[in-house]
């Protein structure tokens, strides 16, 4: 490796995740639960294993909350904060980071969790003689994120949200850069008040300086929705990423009554209770200080820290922010359903429901599948509950 023996990355963490709300109402998207870990902390964890030995964070929305989690070091790797005053791209980002590099700098998405392999094949593949190194995968969904063209290891084109019948590889997100980059960047005509990476990479190539692409495979998951958080996770454990065994994935702290059910793969949290005849699994992932009730049924669920299902509780398909109380005989029964945000609606999605943090459900009521429920909403016994109810509301039965 060209000068990349002790490689020093930046991560991107300064954006919202505006579509994650009403999960993002009080916290980043960096900091969702991937399983019970925040994103943020599995992008670490892939980058440690890929011989990264100091990381500098770009955060923006939700910084204090990052910084507080995180801490001055992790796993004994240096984190150094730079903040990105307004969230205006990408590009913007890491131009935020710039007096902090030397040298090569490794780049990654703090909100998309890239498996360690792509990483080190980035920094494999990457000479200083160019000016960029992008990782690369063959998927087939590239429109929705971005497409590459390569020729003999070469990029020839970025183009984002592709349509043409050309054969794109998938951007990863992964890059290793030289310094012409922040020039690039500033050079780039602004899009719509934001300036993007791929354009700054566009404006090198546009420059005709050398940028490699190389090609891997691996798991790259992102939550574009809050129902994704679902996905990935249970993504996280088919990778073998999060180890779903009980053996490895339930906290001695947590308390299991003997006559409950845990099915695998699992991960039961610190200080989680789990009483007589519940059931708990396979893919559930109970955050710390996670209480199910006898007789509650929870599966294919990402349960945040704090919250409490009831006694003879189902839940299925179901994302809960922190502090969510469910209450007793209260039914989820799981996807598939149609979820509205804003005036899209998405058929067909896997979410039985998302209650957002300190939603309080006092028991008896049913949910339809895709129902979601801001922050603080209290839900009144034996309701059901349809659609997107906004943050505070009462709802009567």
């Amino acid at each position: 490796m060209d000068g990349m023996d002790s490689p020093s990355a930046v991560v991107l963490a300064g954006g919202e995740g505006s579509r994650l709300r009403p999960l993002t109402r009080h916290r980043p998207k960096p900091l969702l639960p991937a399983a019970t870990t925040p994103i943020l902390e599995h992008v670490f964890d892939q980058l440690l294993e890929a011989g990264v030995t100091e990381i500098t964070v770009v955060v923006g929305y939700g910084r204090n909350r990052v910084q507080a989690y995180f801490g001055p070091t992790y796993r004994n790797v240096p984190l150094t904060y730079v903040t990105q005053e307004q969230q205006l791209g990408s590009g913007h980002a890491l131009l935020a980071a710039e007096s902090e590099i030397e040298g090569t700098a490794l780049v990654v998405n703090g909100d998309q969790i890239v498996e360690h392999g792509i990483i080190s094949d980035v920094l494999e593949a990457h000479d200083r003689s160019s000016a960029a190194t992008v990782g690369l995968l063959n998927r087939t969904d590239v429109a929705s994120y971005g497409g590459v063209l390569v020729e003999d290891g070469s990029v020839t084109e970025i183009v984002e949200n592709p349509e043409d019948e050309r054969t794109y590889r998938f951007n990863a997100g992964v890059y290793a850069f030289e310094r012409e980059i922040f020039d690039a960047i500033r050079d780039a005509e602004p899009r719509a008040g934001e300036q993007s990476l791929t354009d700054g990479i566009t404006e090198l190539l546009e420059s005709d300086a050398s940028v490699r692409g190389v090609v891997s495979e691996g798991l790259w998951v992102d939550s574009t929705y809050p129902w994704d958080l679902l996905d990935v996770s249970f993504d996280l454990f088919e990778a073998g990423i999060v180890d779903g065994t009980q053996a490895a994935n339930v906290a001695s702290s947590a308390t299991i009554h003997e006559r409950a059910v845990v099915r695998e793969p699992v991960v039961i949290a610190p200080d989680c209770e789990i009483g007589a005849g519940a059931v708990v699994g396979p893919y559930a992932c109970l955050g710390e200080n996670v209480t199910v009730g006898s007789n509650a049924v929870v599966e294919r669920s990402v349960v945040d820290a704090d919250t409490r299902v009831g006694a003879s509780a189902t839940v299925m398909d179901c994302v809960t922010g922190v502090g969510v109380e469910i209450g007793n005989g209260t039914s989820i029964p799981g996807g598939p359903g149609d979820v509205r945000v804003g005036d899209r609606v998405f058929e067909d999605e896997d979410l039985g429901a998302l209650l957002a943090d300190r939603v309080i459900d006092r028991g008896g009521n049913t949910y339809v599948p895709g129902a979601i429920v801001g922050p603080e909403a209290d839900i009144e016994a034996g309701a059901t509950v349809r659609g997107t109810i906004s943050e505070g509301t009462e709802v009567r039965s």
